[in-house]
């Protein structure tokens, strides 16, 4: 991890950030392909699939089909966890990344509910639990090519760079719809135009898949495997030894589903039906709050190798805590100013806590289950904080009518959270060469 003489980088170094690289380019195409379908739910799902109910029941029903994935995800991580762990981090990530390209593109081929019937649902459920799956085994090995990979004091920043791919997928899914809605009626974004993130999404997967074939396996899989010393069945291990660890791990986790899906998810729907701001007014706010969390992530994921991982992220938790109900007061404003502050304040609490979380997760299990364990607990969380977010918080406005209902299930998830954080050991200085 020197400098050569002239000033360039060593070959190792350089390697190392190609491979972050990597795994930002390849978790944001993930990433997108799972929030252009989260965008849709709030928008034009629960027309186009669920046309026969009223608006709050096609909403919930839009996002309940949202909330399915994160099932699938769990599924997923101990599928390829256990591949990923037997047989290496690469091929788990270039095989998951081409499935959720494909389910995302086949979305974008659906018929809608008028033309099939019930049909049109179901299948579009099927394809949400493919990328559910995919997502489910992608995650943990891109944060374990970049982990594995990185020099002890600069693990919080390398993992960090994995994280970016929320925000970044976030922002491109959202793009893509605020252009689309732009420059079509609202006739046409519900007959076709909504199609086009979802069939456009097969570039990126292109891109992904190039980036990841040159990329090279972890040191510490590499170690295991010339040893010898992989597990015959990672899961049956990881619960044998570490069953704890994972559900806590996925608890202290959890708030960062609820805060994210708070903002990308149900502040969409609340944002456009609740408080009648303008549809492409929210998804700017979306874009900037994703853009800031971009350049947020990586100096949280920092501070973590500075100053341990549990601190930053607890001051994350604490923090979404504290800017549950500022939040909702700011929205409800009802102006483009006032919502803006506020998910920035959600945003900034969220990228503290969020940007370590990846490294301190990967840091609790031994190279030998690592790749299973670090994706169940993730996706554990998701099941927790993530996919029950949306559905929860729209049925509390419907029956409250107030945002008061929503800051208080999200501080609720902080607090869980955080007992469980609280009940791990700090992870910073732990060596992940060790197998076990």
């Amino acid at each position: 991890m020197e400098l050569t003489i002239n000033g360039t980088l060593t070959e190792e170094k350089v390697s190392v950030r190609k491979i972050a690289v990597a795994s930002v380019i390849g978790t944001t195409v993930e990433w997108y392909d799972l929030f252009v379908f989260a965008t849709a739910s709030a928008l034009v799902f629960n027309k186009v699939f669920f046309p026969s109910f009223d608006a709050t029941v096609g909403t919930l029903l839009a996002f309940g089909t949202f909330a399915s994935a994160y099932l699938a995800r769990i599924v997923g991580a101990a599928l390829f966890g256990h591949f990923g762990d037997r047989l290496g981090r690469k091929s788990m990530l270039l095989f998951s990344l081409v499935m959720m390209g494909l389910a995302t593109f086949a979305i974008g081929l659906l018929p809608n509910y008028d033309r099939i019937g019930v049909w049109a649902p179901i299948l579009l459920l099927t394809l949400r639990v493919m990328q559910g799956l995919a997502l489910g085994g992608e995650w943990g090995g891109a944060v374990l090519m970049a982990v594995e990979h990185a020099p002890q004091n600069r693990r919080g920043l390398y993992g960090s760079w994995v994280q970016i791919g929320v925000p970044a997928g976030t922002l491109i899914a959202n793009l893509v719809f605020l252009l689309i809605a732009s420059a079509m009626t609202n006739e046409d974004l519900l007959s076709w135009g909504w199609r086009i993130p979802f069939l456009a999404s097969i570039l990126l997967v292109a891109v992904g898949a190039y980036v990841r074939l040159n990329t090279a396996e972890t040191p510490s899989f590499a170690k295991v495997k010339m040893q010898e010393a992989t597990v015959k069945v990672p899961f049956l291990e990881l619960l044998r030894k570490s069953w704890k660890t994972v559900i806590l791990g996925g608890v202290a986790t959890m708030s960062t589903g609820s805060s994210f899906n708070l903002i990308v998810a149900f502040g969409l729907s609340y944002g456009t039906q609740a408080l009648k701001i303008s549809r492409n007014e929210m998804l700017v706010i979306v874009l900037l709050s994703c853009a800031a969390c971009i350049l947020l992530l990586p100096l949280f994921g920092l501070l973590s190798d500075r100053v341990g991982r549990r601190p930053v992220v607890l001051g994350g938790i604490l923090a979404e805590a504290m800017v549950a109900f500022p939040m909702f007061w700011l929205m409800d404003t009802a102006t483009f100013g006032g919502a803006l502050l506020g998910y920035l304040l959600m945003m900034t609490a969220f990228a503290a806590n969020y940007g370590p979380i990846a490294t301190f997760l990967a840091e609790l299990f031994g190279t030998k289950v690592r790749y299973s364990g670090l994706s169940i607990a993730y996706m554990l969380s998701g099941v927790l904080g993530s996919a029950l977010t949306p559905v929860i918080t729209t049925w509390l406005i419907s029956t409250t009518g107030k945002g008061s209902s929503v800051a208080w299930y999200m501080i609720g998830s902080a607090l869980l959270s955080a007992v469980a954080l609280l009940a791990l050991t700090d992870t910073v200085k732990r060596d992940l060469a060790k197998t076990s």
